[in-house]
C-alpha cells in the first residue's frame, strides 16, 4: 500500500454538470463500453467513493438498526456459504446422523432470514443502489483529454490509487491499459 495516493476530488461541474459530457455507450462493442467504464472509475473513484460514503450514511441515518441488522445477516449468510462450500462432507454426515435436528435447523433459519429480510432489503439497498449510481455515471460520461492523461499515468505506475489496486485485484488492469 505504500505509495498509492487518492486521486483528487473531481469538481460538480467536470463530474455531473455543464462541462460533462454523456452518451449512451455503444452496446454492440462491449470492449470498448468496458474501457469507458474502467477509465472513468479510475479518473472519478474519490466522487464514486463519497457519493457512495454519503449514501450509506443517508441510509444508517435513517434506518440504523435495519441496516445493521441486514449487513449481519449477509455477512453471516456469505460465510454460511463459503464454510458449506468448503466441509460440505461433515454437513452431509450431520443431516445424516440427525436428521430432526436439520429439518429445525432450517426452518428456523429460515423464519431468521423472513424476519430480518427489512434489514436485509436496507442494506442491499444502501450498497447496491450507490454501486449501480457509480456504473451507470461511469457508462455514460465520456471522457476528456484530462481523463486520458491522469488514466495513462495510473497505467504506466506512475500513480498508484486504491480505484487501481482494486481493478488490478479484480483482474482488470490490462482492460485500462486499452
Amino acid at each position: 500500500m505504500a505509495g498509492v495516493q487518492p486521486p483528487p476530488l473531481r469538481t460538480l461541474d467536470d463530474f455531473l454538470l455543464s462541462s460533462a459530457r454523456f452518451a449512451v455507450p455503444d452496446v454492440r462493442n462491449l470492449d470498448r463500453w468496458n474501457n469507458r467504464i474502467i477509465n472513468n472509475l479510475l479518473y472519478y473513484q474519490s466522487n464514486y467513493f463519497l457519493s457512495v460514503l454519503v449514501f450509506l450514511i443517508l441510509v444508517g441515518y435513517f434506518q440504523p438498526l435495519q441496516l445493521f441488522v441486514g449487513a449481519m445477516v449477509v455477512t453471516l449468510l456469505f460465510l454460511g456459504f463459503v464454510w458449506v462450500a468448503e466441509n460440505r462432507a461433515p454437513i452431509r454426515r450431520f443431516r445424516r446422523n440427525h436428521p430432526s435436528i436439520t429439518v429445525f435447523g432450517i426452518l428456523f433459519t429460515g423464519y431468521l432470514f423472513m424476519s430480518v429480510l427489512g434489514g436485509v432489503a436496507v442494506f442491499l439497498f444502501g450498497v447496491a443502489f450507490p454501486i449501480l449510481m457509480v456504473l451507470v455515471h461511469a457508462s455514460l460520461r465520456l471522457r476528456s483529454l484530462k481523463n486520458k492523461m491522469e488514466n495513462r499515468l495510473e497505467i504506466i505506475g506512475l500513480k498508484r490509487t486504491p480505484m487501481g489496486l482494486l481493478l488490478e485485484a479484480l483482474g482488470q488492469e490490462q482492460e485500462a491499459g486499452s
